[in-house]
């Protein structure tokens, strides 16, 4: 029996300054007793055939993951599609076959656990001229939550290089994007720490669920 989608390789946007939370690494933050980043690490590896980690500085301070962990290869950081690229790349190099990239960011303790699936029905479900798809709950779409073809790669370097391009949705709507739907209760499966309060409501959430 044939897996319901091809292999894809997770990837965790891990790179953002959390300014708001007054610095550091909003992955590391912990909701009920469990960081952020472990709880995506958990609902990713049960989906994807292997994580990877972008985040740009001092690589070791992700050493624990024992996983390998991608600084942006494009100057400036601009954005997070130098992660998703880099990530692209990386994968290109590994020659294991493996064509799509899953992007998550750091910082939503409540992924689902049909993400990967889902994104690639949805995919298929728009036909093969759509290469993209990303996450939608409730109104909002969430362009970094989303799959990544390694054919593109090329494309999204000329995007980011020579067009010094930086808006997800104005790219992705150039070669098609699906777009796959999750309801936003009990809670949004995308909610996103920024903020204190953003960590207590997960804490909250967390407790109850």
């Amino acid at each position: 029996m044939s897996p319901p989608f091809p292999p894809t390789l997770g990837m965790v946007l891990a790179g953002g300054l959390a300014r708001r939370m007054g610095g550091g690494d909003k992955a590391r933050l912990e909701i009920g007793g469990v960081s952020i980043l472990d709880r995506v690490l958990a609902t990713l590896s049960a989906q994807c055939t292997g994580i990877i980690i972008n985040a740009n500085g001092d690589p070791k301070r992700f050493a624990e993951t024992g996983l390998t962990v991608i600084a942006d290869n494009v100057a400036g950081h601009p954005g997070p599609l130098a992660g998703i690229l880099a990530g692209l790349d990386w994968l290109a190099a590994q020659g294991n076959g493996i064509e799509w990239l899953l992007s998550v960011p750091g910082d939503c303790p409540f992924l689902p656990d049909d993400l990967v699936e889902k994104l690639h029905q949805a995919r298929r479900k728009m036909g093969a001229g759509v290469p993209l798809a990303c996450a939608r709950s409730g109104d909002w779409r969430h362009p970094v939550v989303g799959l990544w073809p390694v054919a593109l790669r090329a494309d999204l370097r000329h995007a980011l290089v020579d067009e010094e391009l930086r808006k997800i949705e104005v790219w992705t709507s150039r070669h098609g994007v699906a777009v796959a739907d999750w309801p936003v209760e009990p809670i949004d499966p995308f909610f996103n720490v920024n903020t204190p309060e953003d960590a207590r409501r997960a804490a909250e959430f967390a407790a109850g669920s």
